[in-house]
Formats: structure tokens, sequence, C-alpha cells
């Protein structure tokens, strides 16, 4: 057997619950995404995926996400330009990476800016580079309850992925009637079935992919961001993210009342395919 259909099989096995038997399969497949494995598995695995903001941050601002973020704060910033929007709303905005750079470029900036975040320690890293902004720190499903605001354009750049899908089409329809333009970034992810031997190996060689990007930093990155997302998608518990191929996505933004959706390629990822979705 090859080492992605071992680590596969191990997947598979931690999926059933037996962890020893994924334990042992990641010891023989002996890759660099098997080793941060059973690293992962001889730990406790109690530490939620953003409770290490180092790893989250190292993972962020490496790897093939310089290069993702730089031409999406680019796409951003030119969309300030062209629409030049007087309100604007980032959803799940994280300590500022795509939209600060984006502010920073852009010859126009809207003169009221609010950014969401969940989390109090992105948040803070974001507060300070954007002295202008309203700063929420609350979940989108929080934020779009507690007021009636209403804004020109909208931007969510890799975040709505992370709400269950059935909360995030409430998201949208609320939405939907208070903001002029919804721009989306997310991943073209193909589809498979879920837990089919095809998806585990998909998301094997895919995860590998990613951990040989950031060399010294890797097992801070695997042990501390990526595993924690991986492991969620294989068991379904404590899952982080929900994600959908760009049709899928632009299903669900005309379900939630948005007249016109528009995909374009954004960038190549280990991932999968960065795209940028607008929806009016």
């Amino acid at each position: 057997m090859t080492s992605i259909e071992l680590l596969a099989d191990a997947l598979a096995a931690h999926r059933s619950g037996d962890r020893d038997q994924a334990a042992e399969l990641a010891r023989r497949a002996g890759s660099p995404l098997a080793d941060e494995l059973r690293i992962h598995l001889a730990g406790d695995g109690a530490a939620a995926v953003y409770d290490q903001p180092e790893a989250f941050t190292a993972f962020i601002r490496g790897g093939g996400n310089v290069e993702l973020y730089r031409r999406l704060s680019e796409e951003l910033a030119a969309r300030y330009d062209r629409a030049k929007p007087e309100s604007l709303l980032d959803l799940g905005c994280g300590d500022g990476l795509a939209v600060v750079p984006a502010l920073e470029r852009a010859t126009h900036v809207p003169s009221r800016i609010d950014l969401v975040e969940p989390s109090a320690a992105l948040l803070d890293g974001v507060r300070e580079r954007v002295p202008a902004a309203t700063c929420w720190q609350a979940t989108a499903q929080e934020f779009l309850a507690r007021d009636d605001l209403g804004w020109d354009l909208t931007e969510s750049t890799f975040a709505l992925q992370s709400i269950e899908p059935e909360q995030r089409a409430e998201v949208l329809r609320a939405l939907q009637p208070r903001t002029g333009t919804l721009v989306l970034a997310e991943f073209d992810v193909p589809e498979y079935v879920e837990g089919s031997p095809e998806h585990l190996r998909s998301l094997v060689a895919r995860y590998e992919r990613g951990v040989a990007e950031y060399g010294s930093d890797a097992s801070l990155v695997a042990q501390g961001f990526l595993l924690p997302v991986l492991l969620g998608i294989v068991s379904g518990q404590e899952r982080t993210n929900w994600e959908h191929p760009a049709a899928v996505w632009a299903e669900q933004l005309r379900t939630a009342g948005f007249a016109q959706v528009d995909v374009e390629p954004l960038a190549d990822y280990w991932w999968s395919p960065a795209v940028l979705i607008t929806a009016c």
C-alpha cells in the first residue's frame, strides 16, 4: 500500500473511533503528514482549532497563503475603488490579513467600516491597524441579530465556511436586504461522498501538500491548526469547516435572495482553487 492509502485508512480508523489503529497506520505510512498525525493522536486531542493563535498566525502568514492573500487584497482594493462604497462590513475579518492591505492599497476608503470577528485575540490584531473602524467581537449570527445597520459592500474572506450550512443560510438571508453587494472569497472544493475512500485519499494528498509548504513551522501549523481541522472534517466532531464547490455556494446565495451571482478565479492553492463570488 502507498503512504496515501495507509494514511487514508488511518483517517478511516479515526472516523470509526479506533484511535490506536489510526496511530499504527500513520506510523506505517511514514510521510510528513502521517508523522504529524501520529504525534497528534498521542496527545489528548482536546485543543480546539483556534486555541493556539500562534499556530493559526503561522499558517495564515506562510506557505501559499502569502500569494493568496496578496491577490485577494488587490482584488478587494480594486472593488473599493470601482464601487466607491461609503459603508463596508467585513464578516470574520480575523486579524485583518485581507482587509487591512486592501484598505491601504485603495484610493477610496469607506467612511464607515464595521469589522466582525468572534476571536478576541484576532480582533485585537486588526483593531490597532484600522483605528477608524468599529470592531465587534461576535459571530456573524450574533452581530446581524443585534441591529439593523446596512452596508454598500459586505465582504467575507474564507470565513462563512466556518458556519454550519443551516445557520449560514440564515446569515445570507439576513444580509441580502441589508447589503448592496456581497463578496465572498472561498474555495472551489471537489465534491465527494464524505468519508468515502476517494474523499479520504483526496484529503490526504491535499494536506500532504499543505504541510510541505511550512518548513520549520510545519509541526506548529499541523498540530495547532491543520490537523484539528482535518480530523473535524473526517470525524464530524468538533467540526469547524463546511466547504462546497463554487456552484453550491452560488446556489446558496440565490436561495437567500441574491438575484445575480458571479464566480471568478482568484488563485491556485494547495487545498483547492480559490474563487471570488460576487452577489447582488
